[in-house]
């Protein structure tokens, strides 16, 4: 298994609230399931595995402490699918605007 050494980017997880801790007014979805935090960051501790509790120092200077569940992790955001409306009307707008 892989470890993380002291100084290593990681990330960690937080259960900040349980299911039957959650706001009645939120969907029924919702309420099922755990309100989760994650905070990336430097490894303080020595070393640790997946798994492991640690503490990490955010980018913001925060020290903070959790379970430790990706090692050098990677951003994985994106603008979902393509939108071909969009696409189309971006088409158009280059078209109208060499014209001009």
């Amino acid at each position: 298994m892989e470890r993380a050494k002291k100084g290593d980017w990681v990330e960690i997880e937080n259960v900040l609230l349980q299911p039957h801790e959650r706001a009645a007014h939120i969907p029924e979805d919702t309420k099922k399931a755990p309100l989760i935090m994650w905070v990336r960051g430097f490894l303080l501790n020595e070393s640790a595995e997946i798994g492991d509790f640690v503490s990490i120092r955010t980018l913001a200077e925060r020290t903070t402490s959790g379970t430790l569940v990706a090692i050098n992790p990677r951003h994985e955001h994106d603008f979902g699918n393509p939108v071909k409306e969009l696409l189309e009307i971006g088409c158009e707008l280059q078209k109208e605007i060499e014209s001009l």
